[in-house]
């Protein structure tokens, strides 16, 4: 009875490892068959160019949002701005 009792907790031990390790395949397998959502692109307001949203210098505005390509366009915006 005690040879059956270790075979049973044998088995259960291998099946969890079993079923996470597949489990695991399966989600790591969506994961990689995903495609990368597009990038947001915003206008700076200065030069006109388009910029990754992540990688913009942003600056608020009288209440507005503002991305632009670097300090040195942001500078000539809030130049042109006062004048």
């Amino acid at each position: 009875m005690a040879r059956f009792i270790l075979f049973a907790l044998l088995l259960l031990f291998f099946y969890t490892i079993l079923y996470y390790l597949i489990k695991d395949m399966v989600v790591r397998r969506k994961k990689l068959g995903r495609e990368p959502e597009p990038e947001e692109l915003v206008q700076d307001p200065y030069c006109q160019t388009y910029i990754p949203k992540r990688t913009a210098v942003r600056k608020r505005v009288k209440g507005g949002n503002y991305y632009f390509c670097s300090k040195e366009c942001l500078r000539k915006f809030l130049e042109e701005k006062k004048s």
